[in-house]
């Protein structure tokens, strides 16, 4: 019979539970204020479904609060880029960078497999290191999104002056729309995350907060 003892691993570094756990809030901040500015001018819906009916809106008050959400959105947003470029500057500088970005062509197939997996729909999960091939393309599409964010923000908040930047989306209505397609994905992200850290145990989420995880060691 093997003997099996526990032992704690270090998982997380400091700073990358500073980046995560801080972004968490800016994000959310970001959205609700957008949602306020969303609320004066809402164009966008597919047929006769609304993104946002007024159900939505009553619950979160989001009515008459125009310019409190803009006061609120560029100062969070600031706060929200301030932090992704500490968080990219970090991950270069440790390295931890080779960890997080997809490393080789077969990416999108094992991300797949991994989708499979859990699912129920394939017995094994292709091999994996720190993070496996999903969350690589996820972490690194959500740093891609974030500056595409900031640039489409950027472009919405001075069009004229920005004009430059505002063209290079297809104008104002274009930057307004992929901002908003942005928003729409961060909340996806948001919902699959939640998901998957539910589905990954309390070990995992235990390895985000204090920066060690449970190892199983068979003697």
């Amino acid at each position: 019979m093997e003997d099996s003892s526990q032992t704690l691993r270090l998982k997380h570094l400091l700073a990358i539970r500073w980046f995560h756990w801080v972004n968490f809030p800016l994000l959310s901040m970001m959205i609700w204020s957008g949602l306020l500015i969303y609320w004066a001018y809402s164009p966008y819906h597919i047929g006769s479904f609304h993104f946002f009916p007024d159900w939505f809106v009553n619950l979160l008050n989001l009515k008459f609060h125009l310019a409190q959400g803009m006061a609120i959105h560029f100062v969070f947003m600031w706060l929200f880029i301030a932090n992704g470029i500490l968080y990219v500057s970090y991950t270069l500088l440790s390295g931890e960078w080779r960890m997080l970005v997809p490393r080789s062509g077969k990416a999108f197939r094992d991300a797949f497999h991994v989708l499979l997996h859990d699912l129920h729909l394939r017995k094994e999960a292709p091999p994996q290191d720190k993070y496996n091939a999903a969350q690589q393309i996820a972490y690194t599409g959500i740093i891609l999104m974030g500056v595409g964010s900031f640039l489409t923000g950027l472009a919405v908040y001075k069009p004229v002056q920005m004009g430059w930047l505002a063209a290079l989306f297809g104008g104002y209505a274009g930057a307004r729309l992929v901002h908003f397609m942005l928003t729409l994905g961060y909340v996806g992200f948001f919902a699959i995350h939640i998901q998957q850290v539910v589905l990954a145990g309390w070990n995992n989420f235990r390895s985000m907060v204090i920066g060690y995880e449970v190892v199983t060691q068979h003697d």
